[in-house]
């Protein structure tokens, strides 16, 4: 209802495309504070691995404030836009609640000895990124990203599907990469449209010599 997934152009500063939210359970807030509370350590940017020991930026407390603000900056448009709209809902004070920081975000580990910590096991969530070297195409630019028009590429042939912000926020995702679904299969209708008339001017040309 906000447009969050129509956004065409990344906002200023901000190029992430991931809105994180869930209605599952009915919706419920992930809190990191939370999360520490139950037993979880909450550290910042892993910057290093030596001799068995973990070093951490010191930016997990930083990191935690900016994602309260990002959820309050939500919460506002949110609320504006019932007012704005009349609607009648129940109001929901609790979900600007923040609780008090924990020791891991007032006094952060910046080091730690996974020995001395019993650590064995690290589980390394990294995400991941695209590898196009398979595609032995002219349609990269010389970062390895794709050159197109709205996932119409370069190449003739050639078309992208699922691109971040391909023509809007919701383009890598499954509830809003039917909008680009929609307009390649136009584009790759139009070209076979293209190919058959080039194709009948051929043999026109042909009967006509002969």
């Amino acid at each position: 209802m906000l447009g969050k997934w129509d956004l065409s152009t990344p906002p200023q500063g901000a190029e992430h495309v991931t809105i994180a939210v869930s209605g599952a359970d009915g919706g419920h807030t992930v809190d990191f504070r939370e999360l520490a509370a139950g037993g979880i350590t909450l550290v910042g940017r892993t910057t290093a691995y030596s001799d068995g020991r973990m070093r951490f930026a010191p930016d997990v407390a930083r990191n935690v404030a900016a994602g309260d603000d990002n959820l309050f900056a939500l919460l506002d448009e949110a609320d504006a836009y019932v007012a704005r709209n009349g609607l009648d809902l129940p109001e929901e004070p609790e979900a600007r609640l923040v609780g008090a920081d924990p020791a891991s975000l007032t006094d952060p580990i910046l080091e730690l000895d996974l020995q001395a910590a019993g650590i064995t096991t690290i589980v390394w969530a990294t995400g991941f990124r695209t590898d196009y070297s398979w595609l032995q195409v002219d349609a990269f630019d010389e970062n390895g990203r794709p050159v197109h028009q709205r996932g119409v590429s370069t190449e003739p042939g050639v078309y992208f599907l699922g691109l971040p912000w391909q023509s809007r926020r919701g383009s890598s995702f499954i509830w809003g990469v039917w909008h680009d679904a929609g307009h390649i299969a136009d584009q790759i209708q139009i070209q076979r449209g293209y190919l058959a008339y080039d194709q009948q001017a051929a043999l026109a040309a042909e009967g006509a010599v002969v």
